[in-house]
């Protein structure tokens, strides 16, 4: 992932995910993120949850995405994201996978 504006993740940030059943949750950090939970629910292949963060100036921000889960020929796993802020202006996609 290349490195997003100030208040986005990046190649820095780092995410622990969690599953159980169709539960799925997260925590993340790095780069301008200082801390970050998302929480929401899996569908076969498809994860939908929100998401809110505190940056590194001390503001918060949250928001909602829709992520394609594709597993690569190695066997990690790649997002594949549609996000839109709720907190504020702004939308995009993203590519999150994991490290090897």
């Amino acid at each position: 992932m290349a490195d997003q504006a100030p208040g986005q993740v990046g190649t820095r940030t780092r995410f622990v995910y969690h599953e159980r059943g169709d539960e799925i949750w997260a925590e993340y950090e790095g780069g301008d993120v200082v801390r970050g939970y998302l929480v929401g629910t899996r569908a076969g292949d498809r994860l939908d949850f929100r998401y809110v963060q505190l940056r590194q100036d001390g503001t918060t921000s949250s928001g909602h995405c829709v992520s394609t889960v594709v597993e690569l020929s190695d066997g990690r796993i790649r997002l594949e994201e549609n996000w839109a802020w709720e907190s504020q202006p702004g939308s995009g996609t993203s590519v999150v996978e994991q490290l090897g």
